[in-house]
């Protein structure tokens, strides 16, 4: 070693360094030692770093049907379903049947069978899958197929969520809260001179309430079983009750207050008050309606005969994909009395 290169060692050990700090332009994001050229590896270094939520984000959605109906599910492939009535009445001039010893005019009993009938649709919708999409995402550990198949499963619950509420205006169906069939009165106003309830007390509140429960079991022939236990709303008007004192002491919501003291629990039947997202803008004009009814799959509910199942696979060639058809059935939502419902609109 020549005494230049020596000296240049000895220098370099003395001082401590062991090699050439480079020139680090500003906002440069690589640091000593590693110029331009090798940045690439710093980028991948981040990306080995980065924590990655693997779970998938689906949109946000409300799905309250089976809350608020009952769903009968079986039957098969069919097209339409139905339901068996009967009424029953007597002959005769004696509409009491009471006879004497002698009578021979004694009244006869008779059965009227009657049939409704309701639609069932048919939902089906292809899912495709491509054959190299679906292998990419693999090498991510993620399947295409079961991302599209929740999709479709989403699709068809937001369908029949939509079916039970309002129906399928093409094909002439209604739900629990736009029945045409169902009697809808308006709101009456309070001492404020209007019909809203956040321009009423609570005692104002719970006539409405009342009043609509009072309907139904009228309509019913005051049959007890016949009297709404259910009542649906607005979200605006829910969190008015829910969230305002009945007094200034606070000490209970109008919302409670209400469940307590309405003429169904009075009579031993339980009423409960949901919000519905349906409700809003549903009454005449525009206005928000308050839905009674009788929960209870006697009284109300909806026919599932097939559930969403894969009918067929099959490998498409062209596309180079491959497509599965799923597809279900469910009827429209079957008021079997009229009577045991009421809306009131307004509030």
């Amino acid at each position: 070693m020549n005494a230049i290169t020596k000296q240049t060692m000895d220098s370099i050990m003395s001082s401590g360094q062991r090699g050439v700090v480079m020139a680090q332009s500003p906002g440069a994001a690589y640091g000593p030692g590693m110029d331009s050229g090798t940045s690439g590896g710093l980028a991948f270094l981040a990306g080995e770093l980065e924590k990655q939520d693997t779970r998938l984000l689906e949109p946000l959605t409300s799905l309250t049907a089976p809350r608020d109906i009952d769903m009968l599910p079986g039957g098969g492939w069919v097209s339409i379903t139905s339901n068996v009535f009967v009424d029953y009445a007597t002959t005769g001039s004696d509409e009491d049947s009471i006879i004497g010893s002698e009578t021979t005019n004694i009244p006869v009993s008779q059965a009227n069978i009657s049939k409704d009938v309701f639609k069932v649709h048919t939902f089906s919708e292809i899912l495709r899958a491509p054959l190299f999409d679906e292998l990419k995402l693999q090498q991510i550990g993620k399947s295409l197929n079961q991302i599209l198949d929740d999709g479709v499963r989403l699709n068809h619950s937001k369908m029949i969520d939509r079916n039970v509420y309002v129906g399928i205006s093409k094909t002439g169906t209604y739900g629990l809260v736009n029945n045409p069939n169902i009697v809808a009165t308006g709101a009456v106003n309070g001492a404020s001179g209007f019909p809203s309830w956040i321009n009423k007390t609570p005692v104002e509140i719970m006539n409405d309430i009342n009043q609509l429960l009072t309907n139904t079991v009228t309509a019913s022939g005051f049959d007890l079983s016949g009297m709404a236990n259910r009542v649906l709303i607005d979200w605006a008007n829910y969190s008015y009750i829910a969230n305002t004192p009945v007094t200034i002491a606070g000490t209970q919501s109008i919302l409670n207050y209400l469940l307590e003291n309405n003429i169904a629990t009075n009579q031993g039947r339980e009423l409960e008050i949901y919000p519905c997202r349906w409700c809003t803008g549903a009454g005449v004009g525009g206005t928000q309606r308050m839905v009674a009814y009788v929960k209870a799959p006697n009284r109300v509910n909806i026919d599932l005969p097939v559930p969403l199942s894969r009918v067929m696979t099959a490998p498409n060639t062209t596309s180079a994909s491959y497509e599965t058809i799923f597809a279900s059935q469910f009827s429209q939502v079957k008021y079997l009395y009229y009577t045991c419902a009421a809306y009131t609109d307004g509030i």
